[in-house]
């Protein structure tokens, strides 16, 4: 039996190519859609030539579209990864509360959050791809979360405040906040609905 496309060995010419593809696919549907997104429209992106090099890589559209969510998420994070890392005061917070709002005044409020794109497209029609969102949600609320910890372990916060709840509670409001974001073109919305949260964690601020 042949190894599948997620587990065989790639030369390293192989792999850049893949990459380039997961790139570009990524890109389109992220501008357009998974389903409004067809084979050709990513290989011309890709500048690849043939369907089979394709396939040979993913084997279908639905190992694609996995390869494009783990792509997506190391996208958003590696993007956040230098404030997520140290989260862990109030200035933190708002230094990361400014950075997201800045970026969405960058890209002209338009995009939305790539994975928040996927999840509303894929979440009720693949199951696979929604538990593969969650846990790029994950890896995203454990990272605000640790440094929450940070906080109540440094007596910054005191120990009625849950970490993971209010982790939650900004990740939720994030997504939201773009989702108006792109709905009004701008980012009143975002910045009322982050304000809020970093507010409600102020409420466990230690005296």
């Amino acid at each position: 039996m042949s190894s599948s496309p997620e587990t065989r060995r790639l030369t390293p010419k192989g792999q850049a190519t893949r990459d380039r593809i997961t790139a570009a696919a990524a890109r389109l549907m992220y501008e357009q859609g998974v389903a409004s997104t067809s084979t050709g429209d990513i290989l011309e992106a890709a500048g690849v030539t043939s369907p089979s090099q394709l396939y040979h890589y993913f084997g279908d559209k639905k190992t694609l579209v996995q390869a494009i969510i783990e792509y997506q998420t190391e996208q958003v994070l590696s993007f956040q990864r230098p404030l997520l890392s140290k989260l862990d005061s109030f200035e933190a917070l708002e230094a990361w509360r400014d950075a997201v709002v800045r970026a969405q005044h960058a890209r002209g409020f338009q995009g939305g959050c790539p994975l928040g794109s996927l999840a509303a497209e894929l979440s009720d029609v693949d199951p696979q791809a929604r538990t593969q969102l969650m846990r790029g949600y994950s890896q995203w609320q454990d990272a605000i979360s640790a440094g929450l910890r940070d906080m109540i372990r440094r007596r910054e916060l005191d120990d009625g405040a849950d970490p993971e709840q209010l982790a939650l509670a900004l990740l939720t409001a994030l997504q939201g906040g773009l989702l108006m974001t792109q709905a009004r073109r701008d980012t009143v919305a975002l910045e009322v609905v982050l304000d809020a949260v970093i507010n409600r964690i102020r409420c466990y601020a230690a005296d």
